[in-house]
């Protein structure tokens, strides 16, 4: 190409840009291989561990239980509300991490708020959100009874908190938290690194989608699949619209409805 001198640049003098880059994008693959080991990669890797397990133990998978939400001290509600507190906190810690990471190190050309959609609109985020759970939570259900039927499914026990003034509550704050947890770090955070690093769309939505469903692998083949299918979508709408309440809500209501419907219809619904 001409560059006004007279002289024709060769590959050689675009080589430190190049180098550079590649530099800058293996450092950002590393950034985003760490905050997955302590936060949903980590997790992805236990359920690994806990399906060779599960597959090893002698017992069909469809005759096991997988427990959520379960209470540390239930002979002491006020330790126990301690732990339940404490998980809730430090379990939002690595999605605020990768919110950082984003505004300090190569930030979006928009700002962090601009690229994720967390701008104004927050009515129409929550309505947006309310209709994705309803797309999701429906056939999910039907989803999991179906891999229950198969047998390729475990029995989720979705609380085993005790009954207490604050059971209600702590389950809702747990619920939020998965939700911010698990949209922020597998959407947010994941797509606007991966996307810098020069990934494209595609890649990013099936890598993104496969990782959420291995973390999900401890439920069983049934919540693998269904958790792969959820993050295709998931990953699609934010490929589409760029906002990423309308994610965190939906998780919120789906956790919401299942964590607190479990816990009051366990026992008095046949199917649960």
């Amino acid at each position: 190409m001409w560059n006004g001198t007279g002289v024709v640049p060769t590959d050689c003098e675009e080589t430190p840009r190049r180098a550079r880059n590649r530099r800058v994008n293996r450092r950002l693959l590393w950034e985003t291989i760490f905050v997955l080991a302590i936060s949903l990669g980590q997790s992805a890797w236990y359920s690994i561990l806990q399906m060779i397990e599960r597959l090893t133990r002698g017992i069909p998978i469809h005759q096991q239980t997988s427990t959520l939400n379960s209470s540390v001290t239930p002979e002491r509600p006020w330790l126990d509300l301690l732990y339940q507190v404490s998980d809730i906190i430090f379990g939002v810690a690595p999605a605020l991490l990768a919110l950082l990471l984003l505004a300090q190190v190569k930030p979006p050309r928009t700002g962090v708020r601009r690229a994720l959609g967390l701008r104004r609109s927050w009515g129409h985020d929550v309505g947006a959100g309310a209709i994705l759970a309803l797309i999701i939570g429906i056939p999910g259900l039907g989803f999991y009874l179906a891999a229950r039927a198969l047998g390729i499914n475990t029995t989720v026990q979705a609380s085993q908190l005790q009954h207490t003034w604050w059971t209600v509550p702590v389950l809702i704050g747990l619920a939020i938290m998965n939700a911010v947890l698990e949209e922020t770090v597998m959407v947010g955070y994941l797509f606007t690194r991966w996307r810098q690093i020069g990934w494209s769309t595609t890649v990013v939505i099936v890598a993104s989608a496969v990782i959420r469903g291995t973390y999900h692998l401890y439920q069983g083949w049934g919540g693998f699949l269904g958790n792969i299918v959820m993050g295709l979508f998931l990953g699609w709408v934010f490929s589409r619209s760029r906002r990423l309440l309308p994610l965190i809500v939906a998780h919120s209501f789906l956790d919401i409805v299942s964590f607190v419907g479990y816990a009051y219809l366990a026992g008095r619904v046949s199917w649960l």
